[in-house]
């Protein structure tokens, strides 16, 4: 039960961009930019550090939606997504992307948790400043999308089915279309 009147039964951070739909467009803008503007990540793997430090922070809807967001967009799919999750070191990705999920962690340990060992590691896998600075600003950003979700107790579906048909959506359509709750 959410702690406020949403006036939605709409699930997660859609009910709160239905409440208010003034802070949905910037939010949404922000994600869009992130997570499928140019880049050299691909979306999958951009989806893939949105997923793990949502994974980190324990929120159940922002993990399970950006799991099968990365999942869509990933020849490997979910079975890929869960190994990332749970142990990215061990994972079946590029060093570069292994460096970039650490990297990720550490922001969202507490953004002075990042080390120049990070940074070391991550440039001597390939990693560019704007592709360590955007997954910098992503895992950041997670932490915000986490904490506004979970903070407000909005409701998750419970089936996985409701994730897949969501990233079925957000693949087509983007998420600035999000900021327009769907009848």
């Amino acid at each position: 039960m959410p702690h406020i009147e949403l006036g939605n039964d709409l699930p997660g951070i859609m009910s709160l961009f239905a409440f208010r739909p003034e802070t949905a467009g910037p939010l949404n803008e922000l994600a869009e930019v992130l997570l499928r503007g140019p880049s050299t990540l691909s979306r999958g793997e951009r989806e893939l550090i949105a997923a793990r430090v949502s994974h980190l922070n324990g929120c159940y809807f922002c993990t399970h939606c950006h799991a099968a967001f990365a999942a869509a967009q990933l020849d490997e799919g979910m079975p890929l997504v869960d190994r990332v999750r749970s142990d990215p070191a061990c994972a079946p990705v590029s060093d570069k992307l292994k460096a970039l999920l650490a990297l990720a962690g550490a922001v969202q340990d507490g953004g002075r948790q990042v080390k120049d060992h990070h940074m070391d590691t991550a440039r001597a896998a390939g990693a560019t400043d704007t592709e360590i600075h955007d997954t910098v600003l992503i895992a950041a950003a997670f932490c915000m999308y986490n904490r506004y979700v979970d903070g407000l107790a909005t409701i998750a579906p419970d089936r996985p089915s409701a994730y897949t048909e969501m990233a079925e959506w957000i693949a087509v359509h983007g998420y600035r279309a999000a900021s327009q709750p769907q009848a």
